[in-house]
């Protein structure tokens, strides 16, 4: 089993429909039973992916050890992808970790899951909180979606920076370009100083993705955001083949 946290310090530049693309690819390219563990509050992936709305304020109540993973976990419409879905009460997670004093237990939740499992998506909160910190040392591989601007990078050297300062093992951090607009010429400029970066490109698909609830994939294979998205995934196996 392999964690792959889709992750970013920035908010709106596009975790969770990476999070969901990808985890398509595991799942119908690679054959791979995956879960899509959606931990962002807002409940992106959990909405692309159709999760039961009627369980509300439960995702907490799973984290503290009250309810089984197994007893929140649903099959999706898509084969060999389940999803263990957000709900607003973990809005106040990052408290409830410091509380708890335990820093490994989102990496006991995920031992839990090991042998259902070939691969699991993580949806990450944006920030460099709590949760983040636990996310970032138990996952595999962290995947970073950054806009071309000099924020977005800024915010990835950023974490980059506080995680060798800490001086603890991490994941390693795979920078990825989102929404390039190849017309405009500060995400030429910002593309020509990381060429090796993969490059996701600005999609009206990826945005109709959201409304259809269906991944890029799916729908659109032959897309370009489709076959960039499927090419990050290979990339992402054949990292993995080598940890």
């Amino acid at each position: 089993m392999a964690v792959i946290a889709i992750y970013s310090m920035k908010g709106g530049v596009g975790k969770s429909c990476t999070a969901v693309n990808l985890a398509w690819n595991s799942a119908v390219r690679s054959s791979r039973r995956t879960l899509v563990w959606d931990i962002d509050p807002q409940g992106a992936s959990s909405f692309i992916l159709n999760g039961d709305r009627r369980e509300k304020d439960r995702a907490r109540a799973m984290i503290a050890g009250d309810v089984k993973p197994s007893k929140l976990i649903k099959p999706t419409e898509i084969e060999n992808i389940d999803l263990l879905a957000a709900d607003v009460s973990l809005r106040g997670i990052d408290r409830f970790f410091f509380e708890l004093n335990k820093k490994k237990h989102i990496g006991k939740i995920l031992r839990q899951l090991n042998k259902d499992y070939d691969r699991i998506i993580l949806d990450c909160p944006p920030g460099l909180t709590e949760t983040s910190e636990q996310i970032l040392r138990n996952a595999d591989l962290v995947i970073v979606p950054v806009i071309p601007s000099p924020l977005s990078e800024r915010a990835l050297t950023e974490v980059q920076m506080f995680l060798d300062s800490r001086g603890q093992k991490h994941a390693p951090l795979l920078p990825v370009y989102n929404m390039v607009d190849r017309r405009r010429k500060i995400h030429n400029e910002m593309l020509a100083k990381n060429p090796d970066w993969p490059v996701i490109p600005m999609s009206s698909d990826v945005e109709r993705m959201t409304h259809i609830k269906t991944p890029v994939g799916a729908f659109a294979p032959r897309s370009p955001a489709a076959i960039a998205y499927a090419r990050i995934w290979r990339g992402i196996e054949k990292k993995l083949s080598k940890l």
